[in-house]
């Protein structure tokens, strides 16, 4: 049964099983986005409506290839999200409004997934116009979402309830997506047009999924009282908390250190998820249902990994376990690179597997143990979160530029691995001279 926790103190609902499965439960809800949109069925569906004129679209007068609009469309969905989170965060804190704000992307991303029905080769605005939306609420709603766990966890819980979020989400994700691509296969026995109108009818679903659970997920998160509610001007406020946190992280060596070297391994994860579907259709001609099996070959094998690399931090420490996910990343990067056959695919789909879950698990537990143990976790969550979205944002948009100017994702490809190195040396810097806190956050 779902309960309404009031305002009460966090620390008297720290390792509350029914707590943190209310919480674990989001992950189940929302995740069915992240695969079935954002990476499977969505990319696919994509390329094939825009076929047309040989996959170049028009916007604004000024013509692009299909690959290339889709990088721009994650690119401006992060960037407007990342514009007005640190002002929506501290907001949050200040008037008590995280579980609202919470609601309302979540609404957002739900809603805007179920215009995607209506995304047809004629309806392209639509779909583009949905897709940006429905990033945006998926987005939004993780840097609230994210916030609750140092609160609803001691720290040596962290890795493995990040881990246990990560894998309900994989499960979750799997299952809609499991059920949907019966229907593609099976659409003449259901009476349905076409696959194209199945893959439609796909969208919806991930809207109706993420909407039910995710909206009982938030109704079992407690409520957070403000700082100061008293205060009549609270949007400025919400600025001036933003403000004061991140003077305070510039001061931390560890947390700046730590926020440097996440946005950059992140600009290689987070563009890599994205377009691995495209990359597979555009450079390799792989078949649609060819693809759909990598991604979920990559979701069963994530959870393992999200619970191996939990066991490896426990042993050697939080930043260990990441610096060893992020040289697996780099060569799966190298690897994709000289990349031109399926079953090499398959291969690269293993191995992105293994380290997806545990880096952005452990990503998400090692900042909060790293960070003061206050209220005003969703400011400083805001920030981690604004990392990771302006290199979601600069990772897809180098990617789509170079697309554009080379005409091939290989060279895009190798530049990633240029932001894997970066993220890789600033994770030895704090591995060597930030020990402590290491063990800390492992």
């Amino acid at each position: 049964s779902i309960v309404e926790y009031p305002y009460i103190k966090m620390d008297t609902i720290k390792n509350n099983p029914r707590l943190m499965r209310s919480w674990c439960m989001y992950d189940w809800a929302n995740s069915v986005f992240s695969l079935t949109i954002g990476t499977t069925l969505f990319p696919i569906y994509f390329q094939n409506a825009t076929a047309a004129n040989g996959g170049i679209i028009s916007l604004a007068g000024i013509s692009f290839k299909n690959t290339v609009v889709y990088s721009f469309v994650i690119s401006f969905s992060f960037l407007l999200v990342a514009f007005i989170n640190p002002l929506l965060s501290g907001l949050s804190d200040v008037a008590g409004l995280r579980k609202k704000f919470m609601t309302f992307f979540t609404i957002l991303g739900c809603l805007s997934s179920m215009s995607l029905f209506g995304f047809t080769e004629s309806t392209i605005g639509l779909g583009v116009i949905g897709f940006a939306f429905a990033t945006m609420g998926y987005a939004g709603s993780l840097v609230f979402y994210n916030a609750y766990l140092p609160e609803i966890a001691t720290p040596d819980r962290l890795d493995k309830l990040s881990a246990r979020g990560f894998a309900m989400g994989y499960i979750g994700g799997v299952l809609l997506l499991i059920i949907n691509l019966l229907t593609i296969h099976y659409h003449d026995f259901l009476g349905l047009k076409d696959e194209m109108h199945a893959s439609r009818i796909a969208f919806l679903t991930v809207g109706i999924w993420w909407l039910f659970f995710g909206i009982r997920s938030i109704m079992g998160l407690p409520g957070v009282a403000g700082l100061s509610p008293q205060n009549n001007n609270i949007w400025y406020k919400g600025y001036l908390e933003s403000r004061k946190v991140w003077i305070e992280i510039r001061k931390n060596r560890i947390q700046m250190w730590f926020l440097t070297a996440f946005f950059f391994y992140s600009m290689g994860t987070q563009t890599i998820l994205y377009v691995a579907a495209l990359f597979g259709a555009d450079e390799l001609k792989m078949p649609a249902e060819n693809l759909i099996i990598s991604i979920l070959l990559i979701q069963f094998v994530g959870i393992v990994g999200a619970y191996l690399f939990a066991y490896v931090s426990q042993k050697k420490g939080t930043f260990f376990s990441i610096s060893i996910m992020i040289v697996v990343w780099l060569l799966v990067c190298i690897g994709a690179y000289f990349t031109y056959h399926g079953w090499q695919f398959y291969i690269l789909a293993v191995a992105v597997g293994t380290v997806m879950g545990g880096i952005q698990s452990q990503s998400r537990s090692a900042f909060a143990s790293i960070i003061p143990g206050k209220k005003d976790n969703a400011s400083y969550y805001s920030f981690y979160e604004l990392s990771e979205k302006i290199a979601t944002v600069l990772g897809t948009l180098s990617f789509g530029i170079l697309i554009d100017m080379t005409g091939s994702m290989r060279s895009s490809i190798l530049l990633l691995t240029l932001f894997f190195i970066i993220g890789l040396v600033m994770m030895v810097r704090l591995n060597l001279t930030g020990s402590q806190s290491s063990r800390k956050a492992g």
